[in-house]
């Protein structure tokens, strides 16, 4: 197996800041370990407070020429990351699989889902309108100005360490902002090629700055309090998203918030249950299971439950688990150790309440971060893998006899981010739809992430939407100006 790694030359395994590839100020490094068998695959830069600075100073130097940047200029550079993107998704992919766990398959879905957002914003970039327009008492003529936002701070996740970046990356750009990632600790790799991918196309310095770093509490502490850090986009948890929102506070910065789900997936007896099936393999196990956006909670209408139940286990029970990058691989390495024992406590929990477990359920010996394909049916509400994030390969199936019914048990929880429905019956969809207190939901699918539709929860899931026309918006500001005409 070649080294995916080596796409990635040692040099650019620092901190991208400004013009340089530096090392951290206190020449701190830390490693980054395959999780598919806890080996260390790369050492990079621990950045720290003054390294944090030194990106914004960076951003900031960079901020009024890249604004006044021509949209077409802005938009054609987009577009050159997105075609070595592409060009380039076989190497991108296996460093995804090496540092994240997940199969190469999935790395290189990622890979295009990813492009895609900066093909889709340099088409944005060029269509930034403002408008011209006579008071309606007369008088004077209205005039709005989008303006943008200004340096930008992105907090990005582990689970999709290219396109969680690529989402917030490409809006900003387009909107002529600059910008500081800081990628989670266990996959800076991916981050880092993307930004040295950037830096080949053109995109000037200062303007992609990426931060690595263990101390992500005091670095991101320290941008968000100096006051010319004017954006905060974060993925991740909601437990993180409050504490990022009171720093955020105090300098009023404008925020964008994608968090934390417990998704509902709800298959209606008027179902085709093949296509329901598909939909909740996809739902379920796309990353492992590891997303916001994952089928956390499994509702299945009573006459059908048994059907789809055994043949839903049928088919958890038939994917292969193994190291993503080896061949036939259906189910990667989990992210890492804690990961595993999360997800295999709220197993014991819910089987000690009363869960029957018909695929999976054991943490398997030998080394990695690994955990089955799971099933359980007669999973009690009590069940504490119901109101928490599951995150992994494990699938609870509740019965429910009528839509009342669960609908108030799908919108018992605190978050709100999606929902699935499957049903051949419009009138019902449409009373999901209304129904369901989330900001998306699959009709008869089982994916709904895409980069021309608006991607964002409601309640404790989030604030703010990613993708689609909308996602520009939350990085400009709009000026008033009233220009006197009598």
């Amino acid at each position: 197996m070649s080294d995916p790694t080596n796409v990635l030359a040692p040099e650019h395994r620092r901190l991208r800041i400004g013009d340089a590839w530096r090392d951290a100020a206190s020449g701190a490094t830390f490693a980054v370990e395959d999780p598919a068998t806890g080996k260390t695959i790369a050492e990079v830069a621990d950045a720290d407070v003054v390294d944090g600075l030194a990106a914004l100073d960076a951003a900031s130097r960079a901020a009024v020429q890249w604004a006044a940047t021509p949209p077409r200029k802005r938009s054609e550079l987009l577009t050159a990351t997105y075609r070595a993107l592409t060009e380039r998704s076989e190497e991108v992919a296996r460093l995804i699989t090496l540092e994240m766990g997940k199969p190469l398959a999935e790395a290189r879905a990622e890979v295009a889902y990813g492009a895609e957002f900066f093909r889709w914003f340099a088409e944005e970039a060029v269509r930034v309108e403002g408008r011209y327009s006579t008071a309606p008492a007369g008088g004077y003529r209205i005039l709005t100005v989008p303006k943008p936002v200004g340096p930008c701070v992105f907090v990005t996740p582990w689970n999709f360490p290219l396109a969680m970046g690529a989402r917030k990356i490409a809006p900003a750009l387009a909107a002529g902002c600059t910008t500081i990632t800081k990628p989670a600790a266990q996959t800076p790799l991916t981050m880092l090629l993307l930004a040295r991918i950037m830096e080949e196309v053109g995109v000037p310095s200062g303007v992609v700055n990426v931060v690595t770093t263990k101390r992500s509490g005091e670095v991101v502490s320290a941008l968000l309090a100096d006051g010319r850090t004017r954006k905060l986009s974060f993925t991740g948890s909601t437990e993180v998203g409050r504490i990022l929102l009171r720093q955020a506070a105090d300098n009023v910065l404008r925020t964008s918030m994608e968090l934390g789900g417990n998704a509902a997936l709800i298959v209606c007896a008027d179902a085709d249950l093949d296509v329901a099936l598909d939909g909740a393999m996809v739902a379920k196990m796309r990353n492992i299971g590891q997303s916001c956006v994952a089928a956390n909670r499994i509702y299945v209408e009573e006459p059908v439950r048994e059907e789809f139940t055994a043949r839903f286990a049928e088919r958890m029970a038939a994917l292969s688990v193994g190291h993503g990058l080896d061949d036939g691989v259906d189910v990667g390495a989990l992210i890492d150790a804690t990961s595993v024992t999360t997800i295999d406590d709220l197993v014991a929990d819910a089987v000690d309440r009363g869960a029957r477990v018909l695929v999976g359920g054991e943490r398997p010996d030998g080394p990695g971060h690994f955990y089955p394909p799971t099933v359980l049916t007669d999973v009690p509400d009590d069940a504490r893998m119901l109101q928490a994030e599951i995150f992994g390969p494990v699938a609870p199936i509740i019965s429910f006899a009528s839509d009342e019914e669960v609908i108030a048990k799908a919108n018992d929880t605190e978050y709100g981010l999606v929902g699935y429905v499957f049903t051949r019956d419009l009138r019902r969809a449409l009373r999901f739809i209304e129904g369901l207190d989330t900001g998306m939901l699959g009709v008869n699918r089982g994916l709904i992430s895409d980069p021309s539709a608006p991607f964002g929860g409601v309640k404790q899931s989030g604030i703010g939407r990613e993708g689609s026309h909308e996602g520009i918006l939350e990085y400009l500001d709009l000026t008033y100006a009233a220009i006197d005409l009598p």
